[in-house]
């Protein structure tokens, strides 16, 4: 009838019209098909999970106000499974089944997000000192997973511009304040700012679970060649053969550069050993060692994936506490 009907229409436009409502009509069937094969999913997980026991609380009800239209025909579709589409039948059977539960509300699930972000957080390895003496007043903060954030203020420049060495290089957020003295020299505010940096390290630390724990790097900066390597033992040990041939960079007294070291190995726990292997600059000395400290320590601090996070070391203990 519908040859017929095409046959004894007038005009192109009456045809064009006709063939548009037969796709229309057709696209029409086909979703209402595919809302009839969900409907008949909802049933089946419905009745999958009422034989193991879950109550009634537990199963997924869609609040669409059609489903309950849908649900009168699921008994019809599911006897009749031919009548869904071949490749409607090999989708469903191709995709696994998924088991939602409601057991858990919302408001739940945002609550635990947001615990395994704080746990995510709590993990990290900061550590965070406040040294006050007469003669200084230093605050250290320091994260081994950061991404080399630089935020010194010591009131010695060009110690300032060697903490950016040690962030930029090992990667780690260093966040130092320090006030201090200085009017009569820089020796007391170099001294506690490195044995507030090595306590700052020794916190974040920890236990040292996981680490590598030795960190090996030689650098180069220009003429001046540096090599450190370093052990995150717990046993405090500075191995220092710098050769500075001037007596200040600046106004930095070069003499302090081994008093720093010294000082951090002291709090920190760690065995240090520092060789130049060339160099004739001071400054080109004193920034490649920090460099080098910075990129052995980065090794040292990383996590060893193959350790699962066992402490490194045949006694099971590295941490000086």
């Amino acid at each position: 009838r519908l040859i017929e009907v095409l046959n004894l229409a007038q005009g192109e436009s009456k045809r064009r019209r006709l063939a548009y409502k037969v796709v229309v009509y057709s696209l029409l069937l086909f979703l209402w098909g595919r809302l009839l094969h969900f409907s008949c999913q909802q049933m089946e997980m419905s009745s999958a999970s009422a034989m193991f026991g879950q109550s009634s609380a537990q199963l997924v009800k869609p609040n669409l106000g059609f489903m309950g239209l849908l649900s009168r025909r699921a008994t019809i579709v599911s006897s009749s499974s031919s009548s869904i589409p071949r490749f409607l039948r090999m989708e469903s059977q191709s995709q696994p089944r998924q088991s939602i539960s409601c057991s858990s509300s919302p408001k739940e699930n945002v609550s635990q997000s947001n615990s395994s972000s704080s746990s995510s957080v709590e993990s990290a390895r900061i550590g965070e000192v406040k040294r006050v003496t007469k003669e200084t007043n230093v605050s250290v903060k320091i994260n081994l997973d950061g991404t080399g954030v630089a935020d010194s203020s010591t009131g010695i420049p060009f110690l300032d511009h060697m903490l950016d060495q040690l962030a930029s290089h090992g990667l780690f957020d260093v966040h130092v304040r320090a006030t201090g003295d200085v009017h009569i020299d820089d020796h007391h505010s170099n001294e506690d700012i490195a044995l507030a940096i090595g306590t700052a390290l020794l916190k974040a630390l920890g236990e040292r679970k996981g680490i590598n724990r030795f960190g090996d790097f030689t650098a180069p900066l220009d003429e001046a060649l540096i090599h450190v390597t370093l052990d995150l033992s717990g046993r405090p040990y500075l191995g220092y053969n710098l050769e500075i041939p001037t007596q200040r960079v600046g106004n930095y007294d070069t003499q302090l550069v081994e008093h720093f070291f010294q000082s951090l190995v002291n709090t920190s726990g760690m065995t240090l050993h520092i060789r130049q292997l060339a160099g004739e600059n001071s400054h080109h000395i004193i920034e490649a060692t920090f460099k080098a400290f910075a990129r052995a320590l980065r090794q040292a601090t990383e996590n060893d994936h193959r350790r699962g996070g066992t402490i490194p070391s045949s006694k099971g203990v590295l941490s000086r506490s």
